[in-house]
């Protein structure tokens, strides 16, 4: 099996030329990408995550490990990364990587401009990666990486124009349409989570106030049920007794899982999340118009719990409500995983151009070869 541990840097650094940009027209792109496997990286502020991606989306391999704490140097994360990638190309024949950052991603798709739980600020990442592996790196928002990969291969299939909401910690957020990831002027569109929908409210670790994701995330559940439960209130008596008095031991995945079991407060929290989400989803209706809704993250994984009430709140809220066409609401269907998927879809975009430069190269050498093989001939009939 072909490892590319074998190429020397000089190559990574002739090839970055051909690397620098990737065609905006991704519809047409992916449709003639080639077949060859690739590597997604989804880096969160607790895990990356790494695969090996085949061109249908199917994951070959899989590895995890935790994310070095935030407060470590950049290269720190780095070192992991290139670990990762160079532990599954000794047994796949990798053609390119892409990377799923959880921050702000410049226009150009090479320096992470913030990322909010690491420590990478204006960070050159795709060409620091790419100077230390022989194969092209693209890396992009980790909520596109998501929303593409739902595009090509989930609950987004067939839709023209998506908009991808990420709940976890807060919210993040991506738009498609006719098949292109729209980025903004600067690559930093999709910020939905720090749109305001209270004023004066919460204070939310952007700096500002009434932040949506202050209501509808899974920080905003569990700050909910803690404050519920520090007030020693009847209706928590269940989820203190669930976490023994331990109010700190209260998380969002136990909060979906009693709401399953019926308990009464946590059904109502997941209302209250599902009722926001609805709010901030009509106000993106009425700026964006799009088809589709794919809700994914860790919180959506309440499905019904969440999503029923969101559908609920969208439909009261809507501008225009009974006199245009309603977009679907749906969950994401490629879980944890859609991050990584997507970035390795992405990645097939840069290996066709990366095939085509080496494709060159060898050319170029064989030529010379023959050159070199002709002259030895004519020296020797002499």
């Amino acid at each position: 099996m072909s490892t590319y541990r074998d190429f020397t840097a000089p190559i990574g650094s002739r090839r970055a030329p051909v690397l620098r940009t990737v065609g905006t027209r991704e519809r047409r792109s992916h449709l003639t990408a080639p077949r060859v496997p690739t590597v997604g990286i989804d880096i969160g502020g607790t895990k990356v995550m790494a695969g090996v991606v085949d061109a249908d989306g199917n994951i070959l391999e899989k590895l995890r490990t935790e994310t070095p704490d935030k407060s470590k140097s950049p290269k720190v994360v780095e070192d992991t990364i290139v670990e990762l990638v160079l532990d599954l190309s000794d047994r796949h024949d990798v053609h390119a990587v892409g990377i799923g950052a959880a921050g702000w991603v410049d226009a150009d798709r090479n320096r992470v401009l913030f990322a909010p739980h690491l420590s990478w600020r204006n960070e050159p990442l795709r060409d620091r990666i790419a100077g230390r592996l022989a194969v092209p790196v693209l890396v992009d928002n980790d909520a596109n990486t998501a929303a593409w990969a739902e595009w090509r291969f989930g609950a987004g299939r067939g839709e023209d124009h998506l908009v991808m909401i990420t709940l976890g910690t807060g919210i993040g957020g991506a738009i498609l349409e006719d098949g292109q990831v729209k980025r903004g002027k600067y690559g930093v569109a999709g910020e939905f989570g720090h749109m305001q929908v209270v004023p004066g409210g919460h204070r939310c670790p952007c700096g500002n106030r009434g932040c949506w994701e202050q209501y509808s995330s899974g920080n905003a559940l569990v700050r909910e049920a803690r404050e519920l439960a520090a007030a020693d209130s009847p209706v928590a008596y269940g989820i203190l007794e669930h976490v023994k008095g331990s109010i700190g031991d209260i998380s969002g995945p136990m909060i979906t899982e009693l709401a399953r079991e019926g308990d009464a407060m946590c059904v109502e929290l997941l209302q209250d999340i599902g009722q926001w989400l609805g709010v901030g989803i009509a106000n993106l209706a009425a700026a964006l118009d799009p088809s589709c809704f794919v809700i994914g993250g860790g919180v959506s994984a309440a499905d019904d719990l969440l999503i029923g009430p969101a559908r609920d709140a969208f439909k009261r809220q809507l501008t225009g409500r009974g006199y245009r066409p309603e977009a679907r609401i749906v969950r994401a269907q490629l879980g944890p995983e859609a991050g990584m998927v997507g970035a390795a879809d992405l990645a097939r975009l840069v290996a066709r151009r990366f095939r085509r430069a080496k494709r060159r190269r060898v050319e170029r050498y064989e030529r010379y070869e023959r050159y070199a093989e002709a002259r030895r001939t004519s020296r020797e009939a002499l």
